[in-house]
């Protein structure tokens, strides 16, 4: 009787916390002694040590990812009934966190290639209207934010970057997060910059972007129970949470390079006609995810889930086509993000895989 092989998940966010035992051990001890469970000295370092490495001159911790992105939109000077550009194939991030604080979103097209913003796709689909661009680096690859921006700066609308998948990512010496008017970060824990739960960061080197973010992630207070700022909620970084964080930062270009050295091995042992993965050369990519572009998906899953390997689909539906919300698109056609919604596919993408279930997976690629 043949066995069937173990199942290879497609995250797993255990086996990097298990690695990490004896120093979570250790950060916990240390949370417990200080006393300070919000706010406190683990935070102030984590935002100082997390600004450092990006190279900006601001970082303020969040309570999650889609905190960061309204936080951010609202600090840029984003008010409701205002509207913002973004991509329509990114998981509905943007579009959930924009429409909660009564803003309009319009979709812009992707890049064939990239799947993701470029300048040229941005230029022809702002309107007069448009107060910012959100621009998600999606699957851990840099987009064409250098060249965003610059048109942002061209028109006075500002740009914010979505760095959820993307920590770490860098294009001639400037990281992800450092080209926009301000930036969002998920610490969600399948993110390359992992907590143990749910945290945010978002991060500027724009002072006034930094003072209002300081002051909304808090009730909008200036000073202790004084309300100056309306939008303000309870959004902060727990202590425990920044703690993990300052570890896992030691370790992330590593990581990194690890998600990069994977991503390259699928795409040498792809069989020629399958499809082709969404990657880039050099540091600009981080490998969030791995994500092929395939010709005929449901064969691909099917071959790749009797083998034992997971696989995802990030994302199946697009923004305009959510039912939440897809009346007030009726007539947006986007055919590039509609396209690679029903051809993308993910497989397993973790630094934690062994060698023997990326070869498992190489496998399988090589005999498609």
């Amino acid at each position: 009787m043949t066995r069937t092989p173990t199942a290879i998940p497609v995250a797993d966010p255990s086996r990097a916390a298990l690695c990490f035992r004896e120093e979570l051990s250790e950060v916990f001890d240390r949370f417990l002694a200080a006393g300070r469970y919000v706010l406190g000295p683990e935070h102030m370092a984590f935002e100082n040590e997390f600004g450092r490495f990006l190279g900006v001159r601001h970082c303020l911790g969040v309570a999650c990812g889609t905190d960061a992105l309204e936080l951010a939109l609202l600090a840029v000077g984003c008010r409701g009934g205002d509207e913002i550009l973004t991509a329509a194939n990114c998981g509905a991030y943007t579009t959930t966190a924009a429409r909660a604080i009564g803003l309009r979103v319009r979709f812009a097209d992707v890049d064939p290639r990239t799947v993701s913003l470029s300048r040229a796709k941005v230029e022809e689909a702002l309107t007069p209207k448009t107060c910012a661009v959100v621009v998600t680096h999606l699957y851990g690859l840099l987009g064409d934010v250098d060249g965003i921006a610059a048109l942002g700066r061209e028109r006075g609308i500002a740009v914010v970057e979505d760095c959820a998948q993307a920590a770490g990512a860098r294009r001639d010496g400037r990281r992800a997060g450092s080209f926009g008017d301000a930036a969002a970060f998920s610490f969600y824990p399948t993110k390359n910059l992992a907590a143990l739960g749910d945290g945010g960061a978002v991060a500027t080197d724009r002072d006034d972007v930094a003072d209002q973010v300081r002051q909304l992630r808090q009730y909008g207070w200036d000073r202790k129970y004084r309300v100056s700022l309306t939008g303000g909620r309870n959004s902060r970084l727990d202590e425990l949470q920044a703690a993990v964080l300052r570890i896992r930062l030691s370790r992330l270009d590593e990581w990194n390079a690890r998600r990069r050295e994977i991503v390259r091995r699928y795409g040498a042992a792809l069989a020629p006609g399958v499809g082709r993965f969404v990657t880039g050369d050099g540091e600009h990519y981080v490998a969030h995810l791995a994500v092929i572009v395939a010709e005929d998906r449901n064969r691909l899953r099917d071959t790749l889930e009797a083998a034992g390997v997971g696989t995802d689909v990030h994302y199946p539906i697009a923004d305009h086509h959510q039912p939440a919300w897809s009346d007030d698109y009726l007539d947006v056609r986007l055919p590039v993000t509609e396209d690679a919604v029903a051809h993308v596919l993910t497989l397993p993408c973790f630094p934690e895989l062994t060698e023997d279930e990326i070869e498992r997976i190489c496998e399988v690629l090589r005999a498609l």
